[in-house]
Formats: C-alpha cells, structure tokens, sequence
C-alpha cells in the first residue's frame, strides 16, 4: 500500500468515490503531563467518520499516522488494526452507500512542529499544546480523508488536564464530567482544524458591526500566549489590528465572517509565521516582542494578522480542490495583506514593504531552477509542502496587484464577492475564478492567464531613450526580455535633480507588450537625470536603468525623495548585484553612501540584509574581508550619528552586532554589555544584548561559561534558543562536531532547536572549520530525508547545504550527488537543485566583482 506522500491521482480518485458528511473527533490530552513510560509520549484519539459512497467502487482508505492503532469498526464491523493499517493508511473494503468508521488510535505528540505539538517551558515547567496540520499533518492527530476537497463539519471534544483551558475552531465549554466540548463547525478542510490547549494566558475583546441589512453581527475576540510572555503580550494593539481587517473585509466582500468567534494564539516552536484555521488563526511567538523593536516589526505582525483574516474567504469559505491551486488562496491572502495593511490601518506604507521585502522573495523564487507557474503541478503531498514559497504567495500578490491595474479594482473587488457567494464552503479551480473575474471585467482573462499564472520566470524591463539637440526626448521605450514576454500594465516616471533633491516631474503608463513598446506620452519631455520604469510598483518584473540612470543612482539615490521609488531603486540595483552584473563593492558603497538616508525602517533593514549578504556570498573572496570592515565602519558611524532612543538607532546598533569584526569593535560590544560603555539613548534590553553576544561567541570572545551567565540572565524558552544557537557557533572544531551530532545523527532536538543550532553552525566567518562537512552532507542527505518529518529534513537540507564552501569543487560534487540520485524524492533533489542554484549565482557575482578589484 502507498506511504504516507499522497498523490493528486489519488485524492482525485477518493473525491470520485465518497463524500463526508462529518466528523467527531475525541482527543484525551491528560497524557501531555506528568512523567511517562512510553518510548514515545502518545495521546488517545478516536474518531468517528460518517461518509457516503457516491461514485463506482467498495474500498478506499483513510489517513493516519500513528504509532499503534486499538481498533477498527466500519459500518458495525470490526476490522483487524495487524491486517488494515500499514502506519500511515487504514484499508477499507466492503462500503455500503452510507457509512460509518470508528478509528480508536494513540496518536503522538511532536516535537517538529507537525500535528500536536507539545512544548515544555523551561521557565515554569508548564506543558502547552497546539497543532498544525498544512499541508496533511490532522492525519497525525485522528484518522482523517486528508485532502482538501473532502470538507465536512467537525466537532470535537478533549479531555484535558486539570487547570488547563481548551481551544478549538467552534465555541466550547468544560461540562460537568471535565470535558471540553465544541460546536459543530461548518463544512472545512480537515488541514485548517485546530486545538490549543494549555495554562494560556488569555485576554478577550468583541468586534460588532451592523450589517447592510439590519442585523447586527458580534465576534468574539481572544488572544493567548504562554504565561511567560504575558508581560510582554500587547493584545491591545492585536485587537485594534484585528478589528480594523474586519472592517475593511466587511467593507469589501460583502459576506459576513461566517466561523463564529476569532480567537488567535501566539504559540511557541511554530515552523510557519502563522496558520488560518477558522476561528482559531495560530501564530508564532516571537510576534510577541520582549524588547524595544522598531515599527517594520509591528507592521510585519499586522500584515499577517490580516494575511491570516484574508483567509477566512480566501481559503477556508473557498477552498481549493488541491494543492495545484494553492495560489488561490495564499496569493490572494498576500495581496490581501498588503492591500488592508495600507488601507485601513495606521501602516499606510506598506506598499513599500511590499516592493522592497516580498518581491525580494518573489525574485529570487522565479530564478530558480525549481521555478513553476502560479498554479503548479502538484503531484503529490511532497509537492505541495515545497511549494509554499515565493513564488506561491509573494510572485501571485504581485500578479494580483498587476490584476488590479489591469481590470480595475472595482471589477477586481466585485469579483472576490460574486466568488464567495457562488463557492461558498466549496472548492474551486482557476477556471472557476477565471469566470467571474471575465463577467466583472469584460477582459479576457484567460489569455491574461496563459501569460501571468500559467508560465514561469521574471520579466526585465530596461527604458532606450533617445534625445533630439536641445536635449528633449525623442523617444523612449521599454525593452521587455525573458523567455515569456507578458503584457504589463506599468508606470514610466522621470525624475531630475531640483535644489538637493531627486523628484519626480513627469509619468506615463502604458500597456508593454512585446520585445518593445514605445511610451508616446513621454515623448517631447526635457531629459531626465533618472528613468524609473514600473514606477509605482505596478507590474512584477526586474527593472533595468539606462547608463545615465544608474550613474545617477550612485551617486544621488539618496536624494530621491518618494520612499516607493527609493525602495524600487534598492531593490532593482540588488537585482543587478544578484545577476552579476553589478560588483558587489559597487553595491556596498551605494549602501555606505546612502543607507544613513534612508527613513523607511523596513527598507533600511532589507538594504542592512542585502549589504551583508553582498560581502558574504558576492564579493570576491580576496576582497570580503575589507568590506566586513567597511560595513563595519558605516554601521558604527550611523549607530553614533543616529537619533538618541530612535529605531534607526536600534537598527543600526543590531547592523553594527551583525557586521562587528575588528578588536575594537568586540570591545565596544563587551563594554555596552557589561555598563562599561555607553551610547546616548541606546537601551541595551534582553534582545538586544543577546545580539550583541552573538559576534563575540562567532569569534571566540564568549565561551561556554559566558553564555551560561547570559541564559541566567534570561532564563527562558527565548534566552534558551538563543543559547543553543551561541554554543554551536564558537570557532571550535570540537563545538562543530557536537553541533552536527545534534542534528543530523540524533532526533531528539525540537524543531526550534534543530532550526537554532543550524543557525549557529554555519557561519561565514568559520568557513575553513566547516569545511569538512562538506563531503558529510552529501553522504547523509537521502538518508535523513527518508527519516525525518518533511518538515525537519527541509530544515536540514537547506540549512547545511555547504554553500559557504563556495568554489567549483562544492559545486562540482553537488553535481555528483544530482548525477548519482537521480531516483531520489523529487522534493529532495529539488532542494538540492535550489542551493545549487545559489552556490552558482555566488560564484558569477564573484567573477563579476573580481574583475572590478
């Protein structure tokens, strides 16, 4: 019988054959705490399906992974576990046209971060629960026909420990035997089921609004965290988040919230930044800030609370019918999240962040050689967990906002609410949206479709102008390259210098087609010092500058003064130090120049990122040394200039930590964190100081025993993390050997741990000591991915691929190891491909900024 990887072919031949019409789940939790016997910590589950056979056909199975299976009944008939469970599927023979499956099971508790997730709090001792099921992980925690198109009503109850709270996705309430016992849901994917349960510290709220026809619609708000972050927990400012995304939503879809009450957890060790199970939305932690942190982190916790409230139209009321239209949902949640944040919250900015950070993602995504269409194919479970990724949700929003400038936000926004009324608790396909987006339009979207969803790769637009005598353009057209030349609706702005500053004087949009598109409203303009095509940020494409643009760019992007056309520029002229085509140095001294200007904070970080990266994996080796040093240098001097208790200052401060390399940099750092040095407004709370210890530990200035007074300081799940992660960073060959052990040839890390400690690992500065395990890497990849939850081998493969052994012998056995495994998982060697992809990336970059030295 097939594994536990699923197949699309199956799952469509299940959705032939059956329908359910719902669940009830009961889950005894008491065995969370306490000591136990057991090799592996297990949980009761037993679960009850009722289905109908609706299509040819008498036997199907039934998804769970589980350590032992008690019993089996069907329709009355009990069934030998021995004989119809192979541990990952339960064989059923013998359907009738109605039926009935009982599965009593001891599902286990995780600690990867997939299915039920049991976390102990090195703080107080206390145990929390939570799960996470995307793609197919409920199948960990109760029998289940995992795939998305087999929605039905569930409705569980839990037994819990004495003193904890339960959470699900209906209302519940402890009856009188101790049991939590939840409402029914509406008909839902199994993948967005939830429960949380633990001592969590919760806080409530209301939302209420009067809806257009009279009534008046309540939801109940909560947030939790553990206790030991309550006193950092700002539920205020998610309540006020929380309440703005439903106006907006309500303003816009016209389709009332339908899931009842809106609670959203802050949980620890969570792999993703957060999950839409119906009003149960889950989110990592470290939304919940411990220290001082600068306004793009508030803003980055907004866009996915409302990425996550998009969801619940996007995603849980309309539901793809498998994973190949994964974009209909996380794409739209995407844009949605952007799109809101700007709108109706004080974030108005955040179509900045988007253009700076997310297409950053989206770019790199759609250059690699695993790049795919927005709507994939996706053959099977493995698939679909990879291709959560850039291209899904980051390349689809800016597809979407292209949508939107194409056939009007109007058409656009009328035809999100025809779709949840027509689709409503349903599943859909392209098509099925393709439809009503062409009534609401009256454009063709199906060739927009072939172009935009349906192909791959990036587009480049360069600007060839040509000037008459007296200097007035000519003409001035967008050159378009790539292997599918798309239609783009974009912007052409020209800028010119005016008393110290870079503006704007005039803009034209036009519809690019083809290798070449001449821009006409242009024509007869005074020359500009600055062409800036997709001005505004309406298309997804890279943006290339003419000669007399980039000079400009070096030496005045500071000057210019629209922060969207500023980060256009950043991230365009990353483009060109990723494609080789700009010395990384170069790159570095546009950020030394011009990085202290620059007042968005998030761009400002994503440029602090980019310069590092420039120098670590960019530049050429005989020339990374002087630019740490020169980023060094920048940081530390904007860190003294900035303003006093500002988060330019606290930005600078961790860019200064993150690029630290000389004597007297570490004794800076030594002296912030023992009180014997100060700077002027500067708050050295936990956080920070943990980021200030972290290039002492990588350069053997804090040893075991120094990071041990840190953990004491800060003795708590956080401050152990990032213990973990300081440990395996020394430069010791001794510390590399156990850091490895850890992780590769053990299982008993925790997901966050695991994630920690490869953190640590692989550093840039310890590239001679890291070296060796190279050759191990290869050796042990197949192996891992065959043992480990997707999950953690995806962490593994990525994180210790030796990309830091970046020359042609790395890349030469990387291909060695494709050659030899060419029957390996497809997901695996996709992985591989990926890094490999990088590794070649970094070594053009480097030929490129050698020949500038």
């Amino acid at each position: 019988m097939p594994g536990e990887n699923l197949s699309r072919d199956e799952a469509h031949e299940r959705a032939a054959l059956l329908s359910v019409d719902g669940y009830e789940v009961v889950l005894d939790l008491r065995s969370a705490v306490g000591d136990s016997a057991e090799t592996v910590r297990t949980f009761r589950s037993e679960t009850t399906i009722r289905f109908r056979r609706t299509g040819e056909g008498t036997s199907t199975f039934v998804d769970l992974i589980a350590p032992s299976v008690t019993a089996v009944t069907l329709n009355g008939r009990s069934l030998d576990p021995a004989v119809v469970f192979d541990g990952s599927r339960i064989a059923l023979d013998g359907l009738a046209d109605e039926n009935v499956l009982v599965v009593d099971a001891r599902c286990a508790y995780s600690r990867t971060g997939e299915g039920m997730h049991r976390f102990v709090d090195p703080e107080d001792g206390e145990v929390y629960l939570y799960t996470q099921y995307e793609p197919a992980d409920a199948r960990r925690v109760y029998a289940t026909f995992e795939q998305p198109d087999l929605k039905a009503p569930h409705r569980f109850s839990v037994t819990a420990p004495e003193g904890w709270t339960v959470w699900s996705n209906g209302a519940g309430e402890r009856d009188a035997e101790g049991v939590w016992r939840f409402a029914e849901t509406a008909p839902i994917s199994t993948y967005i089921t939830c429960v949380v349960a633990g001592p969590y510290h919760y806080v409530t709220d209301r939302y209420t609004r009067t809806l257009a026809d009279g009534t008046e619609l309540e939801i109940p708000l909560g947030a939790m965290c553990r206790k030991g972050l309550a006193k950092h927990f700002d539920a205020d400012d998610v309540f006020l988040v929380t309440k703005q995304g439903f106006d907006f939503f309500h303003d816009n879809f016209d389709y009332p919230y339908p899931f009842g009450k809106y609670d959203q957890a802050f949980v620890p060790e969570y792999n993703l930044g957060a999950m839409e199970n119906p009003g149960m939305v889950t989110f990592r932690e470290e939304y919940i800030y411990r220290g001082k942190v600068t306004q793009a982190a508030y803003e980055r916790r907004a866009n996915v609370i409302l990425h996550e409230m998009a969801h619940m139209w996007f995603g849980d009321l309309v539901t793809m019918v498998w994973w190949d239209d994964l974009w209909l949902k996380e794409s739209f949640a995407d844009f949605m999240g952007s799109f809101s944040l700007a709108e109706a919250t004080r974030f108005t900015n955040s179509w900045v962040t988007f253009a700076n950070n997310r297409k950053a993602w989206a770019y790199r995504a759609d250059q690699l050689p695993s790049t795919h269409p927005i709507t994939a194919d996706i053959r099977d479970l493995e698939d679909a967990k990879l291709n959560f990724d850039g291209i899904t949700y980051a390349k689809g929003a800016s597809v979407l906002k292209q949508l939107v400038a194409y056939a009007g936000r109007d058409a656009f926004l009328e035809g999100a609410r025809r779709y949840f009324k027509r689709h409503a608790y349903g599943n859909t396909r392209l098509a099925d949206l393709l439809t009503i987006l062409e009534e609401t339009s009256g454009r063709d979207m199906k060739a927009w479709a072939k172009s935009w969803l349906q192909t791959s790769g990036v587009n480049t637009l360069t600007p060839a102008v040509t000037y008459d005598a007296e200097g007035r353009i000519t003409e001035l057209a967008v050159l378009q390259e790539g292997d599918e030349l798309r239609p783009h609706r974009a912007a052409v702005g020209l800028y010119r210098l005016s008393g110290g500053e870079l503006v704007r004087y005039a803009r034209a949009e036009a519809d690019i087609t083809g290798a070449r598109t001449a821009v006409a409203d242009l024509a007869g303009e005074e020359k500009p010092d600055l062409v800036l095509v997709n001005d505004d940020d309406l298309t997804y494409c890279k943006v290339r500058f003419d000669e007399g643009s980039l000079a400009t760019l070096r030496a005045h992007l500071g000057d210019i003064t629209d922060p969207l056309a500023r980060a256009l520029c950043w991230s365009a002229l990353w483009n060109l130090t990723r494609d080789a085509l700009m010395p990384a140095r170069d790159f570095v001294s546009v950020v030394l120049a011009f990085a202290g200007r620059e007042t968005d904070i998030g761009v400002l970080q994503m440029v602090h990122a980019w310069g590092k990266s420039a120098v670590t994996h960019y530049a050429a080796p005989a020339w990374r040394e002087e630019g740490g040093r020169l980023l060094a240098e920048g940081a530390l001097r904007e860190l003294r200039v900035a303003e006093p208790g500002s988060e330019h200052q606290l930005t600078w401060a961790r860019f200064f930590a993150a690029t630290a390399s000389s004597e007297a940099d570490f004794q800076l750092l030594e002296g912030l964190l023992d009180g014997t040095a100060k700077i002027d407004g500067l708050d050295v709370d936990q956080e920070l100081r943990w980021s200030l210890l972290t290039p002492l530990a990588v350069h053997g200035r804090a040893d075991e025993t120094r990071i041990g007074e840190e953990l004491t300081r800060d003795d708590t799940a956080t401050g152990k993390r990032h213990q973990v992660r300081l440990l395996a960073s020394r430069p010791s060959a001794a510390v590399k050997a156990q850091a490895w052990a850890q992780v590769v040839e053990s299982d008993t890390l925790s997901n966050a741990l695991v994630e920690a400690t490869i953190a640590g690992f692989v550093q840039p500065s310890q590239r001679e000591l890291i070296a060796p395990y190279a050759e191990k890497y290869f050796a042990v990849i197949e192996r891992l991915w065959a043992e480990r939850s997707i999950q953690i081998g995806m962490d593994i493969v990525r994180g210790l691929f030796p990309g830091l052994q970046d020359d042609e012998a790395t890349l030469a056995a990387t291909d060695v190891w494709l050659a030899a495994h060419e029957a390996a998982a497809p997901a695996l060697r996709r992985l591989v491909l990926e890094s490999r992809d990088d590794l070649a990336r970094a070594l053009r970059a480097q030929d490129c900024d050698r020949l500038a030295g």
